[in-house]
């Protein structure tokens, strides 16, 4: 990837601009076109000097995404592929609400490394991170698209936040900035697999951003098998490493739980999760699994679902069950996978 501005959290643009002989005033007002005016050039950037904007043009140059292709789910779900300067193609979902909320599922790598066997995404393998404008750039296409404000974001598209935490940190806090996009810190969620010692680090992080856990399974050999590439993170470390997460910040962990017919449905299974969550501030969000090409995978029936949810809450395991949006355009959990390159 070449240089862009979009590839600077705002203290590293600070310092950059600082070296090159910029106030650190220009930092805002750079921030400001790039993410809340959503410039596509630096000629827009009218309160510059002409000579900085010509100077930046020529360094670090920008574009904002273009919409490669969209398409609109029966219940009012959009799903964006965005083109990226160098031409790398990701996907970003947007999702709105009867309430008025509009919540952006961004992504933040183009492909992902982790290889989850039921995960369309995982079967395309990393094409590379995102730069932390790129990452907000998926929140400003969304919310110019349905021509309202994000209220809500979810780091759970395409990729492992946490194996890109330089650069997710530095969107994190572009759309957390109070003169930026202003978007309160509980209401961005961050969705990794497991990398432990990531999980540590974001405790110790001053905003109150929400982590969830994709957890798919609390017996180790049926996660070794559905997720190979965190056998590395087991999942009694995991497990410690939620508890003293909880234990620093106070807040409440969200596990994933997508059930796989055959697979992590069983008793046992459930047995093995009750256990996981005794004694963790946790909540567990049960998802039916959502079809993807060639997979031998799926879904559980309904029952299946209610069962577990039931059994759970006898158990006294906080847990709802999460109603996936755009199905029907491969937009829900663990479909996206830039599919137009497949027409």
């Amino acid at each position: 990837m070449e240089n862009s501005i979009k590839q600077f959290s705002l203290p590293d643009l600070e310092q950059m601009l600082v070296q090159v002989g910029v106030p650190k005033f220009r930092t805002m007002q750079i921030a400001s076109w790039l993410y809340v005016k959503r410039a596509r050039s630096f000629d827009e950037m009218t309160n510059l000097p002409s000579a900085l904007r010509l100077q930046l043009s020529q360094t670090y140059p920008f574009i904002f995404p273009e919409i490669a292709d969209l398409q609109v789910s029966g219940d009012g779900t959009r799903k964006y592929l965005l083109k990226l300067m160098d031409g790398t193609l990701v996907e970003t979902v947007g999702i709105p609400s009867d309430d008025n909320r509009l919540t952006v599922c961004c992504s933040s790598q183009a492909g992902c490394a982790m290889g989850c066997l039921f995960c369309a995404t995982g079967k395309q393998g990393l094409v590379r991170n995102l730069l932390p404008g790129e990452i907000v750039d998926q929140i400003n296409v969304v919310g110019e698209d349905f021509g309202r404000r994000v209220s809500n974001v979810v780091v759970m598209g395409q990729g492992e936040p946490f194996a890109n935490y330089r650069n997710l940190m530095g969107a994190l806090r572009i759309l957390n900035h109070g003169k930026l996009l202003d978007i309160g810190a509980r209401h961005i969620t961050v969705s990794t697999c497991g990398i432990i010692p990531r999980i540590a680090g974001f405790a110790s992080e001053d905003e109150q951003f929400t982590l969830a856990v994709s957890l798919h399974s609390a017996d180790q050999k049926t996660r070794d098998l559905i997720m190979p590439e965190l056998s590395r993170f087991p999942l009694t470390d995991l497990r410690k490493s939620l508890r003293e997460y909880s234990e620093r910040t106070g807040r409440r962990v969200s596990l994933e739980y997508a059930l796989i017919e055959g697979v992590n449905d069983s008793a046992r299974e459930l047995e093995c999760l009750v256990r996981f969550c005794k004694g963790l501030l946790c909540h567990v969000n049960l998802i039916m699994l959502n079809p993807i090409p060639d997979s031998p995978f799926k879904p559980v029936p309904a029952k299946s679902l209610k069962k577990w949810l039931d059994e759970l809450e006898r158990h006294r395991v906080n847990a709802t069950v999460r109603q996936s949006r755009g199905a029907d355009i491969d937009g829900a959990c663990g479909q996206l996978a830039n599919s137009i390159l497949k027409s």
